[in-house]
């Protein structure tokens, strides 16, 4: 008989996505109330992911922290003649641990595919960056029964081609961003645990969607529900460390 399968135990992870929000003065008051009143003794895995423009002044207040900082995005591509693209080489030299890919506003408003999420996957992890792959379905394909098809073909186009290995998931009901609506968790622990069984057990899996201190104990109660990519909750210093405070 073999032995029997040892399941690690999965960190904590929340992420901040300050979206294109942001000022140096700005930042430096989030960050540094942030970092003054972060519990050091956490073993919650905290991130922000600023726009480009203040990847260097985060970089720098970050410095001596247990905060880790991330992209939002970055290109597919290593080099070359793509103006205004920036790539995950680049971003890495300003210390980012991180790059969110395929989050659902760069899919709808920018027209980014399945296979071209792929791609920026696989540019993040040949670079070292931990890539966060955002999945998640529209209300009208929610609404049509087509959560899972919709989740397992975003997810899918990646495991055809890359390992997931080193990287983090974050399922995120585009229906629930931005809008005020949110998943119950019970529907957001479906979807964790549908996605749980196509990757490896101890890959973490965050859900994103509208979430707030208020809801944040029982969505991170759920058992898949491995920590959270937090939009606008994030920029609010008192929010975001409650949030970070019940994932722990």
């Amino acid at each position: 008989m073999g032995s029997p399968l040892v399941v690690r135990q999965r960190s904590r992870l929340v992420a901040g996505n300050w979206k294109m929000h942001g000022s140096r003065a700005s930042n430096r008051a989030l960050l540094e109330a942030l970092a003054g009143q972060l519990d050091r003794r956490s073993t919650v895995e905290v991130a922000v992911c600023p726009p480009y423009p203040y990847l260097e002044q985060v970089s720098a207040l970050l410095a001596g922290t247990p905060i880790a900082s991330g992209a939002q995005n970055i290109s597919e591509h290593a080099q070359g003649a793509y103006t205004g693209e920036v790539s995950a080489a680049m971003i890495k030299e300003f210390g980012c641990r991180y790059s969110i890919v395929g989050h659902s506003e760069r899919r709808q408003l920018f027209g980014e595919s399945d296979a071209q999420v792929a791609a920026k996957f696989a540019a993040a992890r040949a670079a070292g960056i931990t890539p966060i792959l955002c999945v998640g379905e529209t209300l009208e394909e929610r609404e049509a029964g087509r959560t899972e098809e919709v989740v397992e073909r975003q997810l899918g186009t990646i495991l055809k081609k890359i390992d997931f290995g080193n990287a983090v998931l974050a399922y995120e009901p585009v229906w629930a961003i931005g809008t005020g609506r949110n998943a119950t968790p019970e529907q957001a622990q479906a979807v964790h645990a549908f996605l749980r069984a196509r990757l490896s057990p101890d890959v973490r899996i965050l859900y994103g969607g509208s979430v707030k201190a208020s809801n944040a104990a029982a969505i991170f109660a759920m058992p898949d529900v491995d920590g959270g990519l937090i939009g606008g909750a994030s920029l609010v210093v008192k929010e975001f460390l409650e949030i970070v405070r019940t994932a722990q």
